[in-house]
């Protein structure tokens, strides 16, 4: 089984690397592609920007599952960047679903808890009504909907808070702030679960596996909300992370004294970001026979490992 993967090198497209090899041959392209000799002559395309050398190439490969990783993430630059960010996030999945449903493959994309309007304190459930307060959260809902309608069999797993010990996140940003400082002043206001790529990895090749073997499949295409378990606060979060550094043998190295709760209006933003941004998880669980762990086991594992 050819398993093409696109957005090889992000946070969770470098977690599918790993999870998804035990599966089949996986072929992960990044935006420069790749020259594959054994597929074709030309080059395979994993540019969302590019939609013909997109459709293309998932045409020469003939997979029988395409996992989308890529995405226009920067936030606050979809604001600026509405016709980019429609591209990558609305576009290009609907021409994968496009041609995944001409040949019968299954789509796994990734989405966001940005396409709720964050009201509220009630985790979302996948069935509620849905009304993306940016830019990037309108793109990414017009991609679920080009994806819902395009009769493909999918994946659809809407997640938040997305953090890896490879690259950049919340919690490096703020050992390293306490480390230059004696106070830190962080958001109260926003609710969610930290969610590692890893385990959303690990969940992606759980279900895939489910629908590729089970006698009922099809029944299992739709959307699934897929974060860790429990909540916090973007404070919380940040106490947690010095608190459990502050364990380790290089606590000496934090001056941080004190980090101060702060509303979201201290921080403006150019995309308005959700106060609530809780998913409900029992969907997902209840048909795939998981259990999500709660956020502070996988936040604590990424911490002792970098």
């Amino acid at each position: 089984m050819t398993i093409l993967l696109l957005g090889k090198n992000g946070q969770v497209g470098w977690e599918l690397q790993r999870s998804l090899s035990p599966l089949g041959d996986v072929l992960a392209l990044d935006r420069q592609g790749v020259c594959n000799e054994g597929v074709s002559a030309e080059p395979l395309c994993g540019d969302l920007t590019n939609l013909e050398a997109l459709a293309s190439t998932v045409r020469r490969v003939k997979p029988r599952v395409i996992v989308n990783a890529a995405a226009h993430t920067a936030v606050d630059k979809a604001e600026s960047e509405t016709e980019l960010a429609r591209l990558i996030n609305a576009q290009a999945p609907a021409v994968l679903a496009r041609e995944a449903a001409a040949l019968g493959a299954w789509l796994v994309h990734y989405s966001t808890d940005y396409v709720f309007d964050g009201s509220g304190s009630r985790p979302w459930a996948e069935d509620d009504a849905t009304g993306p307060l940016s830019v990037y959260g309108r793109t990414k809902l017009d991609g679920e909907q080009a994806i819902a309608t395009s009769g493909c069999r999918h994946l659809i797993f809407r997640t938040s808070w997305v953090y890896a010990a490879r690259g950049g996140n919340f919690a490096k940003t703020m050992l390293r702030l306490a480390r230059e400082r004696e106070m830190l002043t962080v958001i109260n206001d926003q609710f969610g679960a930290p969610t590692g790529a890893d385990l959303i990895a690990d969940v992606t090749a759980h279900a895939v596996h489910q629908a590729m073997s089970g006698a009922s499949a099809d029944s299992l295409s739709g959307i699934y909300h897929l974060v860790a378990g429990g909540e916090t606060t973007w404070f919380d979060y940040a106490n947690h992370v010095v608190a459990q550094y502050r364990k380790g043998p290089a606590a000496s190295e934090l001056k941080v004294k004190e980090i101060a709760p702060v509303p979201t209006s201290a921080f403006p933003t150019p995309a308005r970001r959700p106060h609530n941004s809780r998913l409900q998880t029992d969907k997902l669980q209840q048909t795939f026979g998981l259990k999500l762990p709660h956020w502070t086991h996988g936040v604590n594992r990424m911490l002792a490992e970098i």
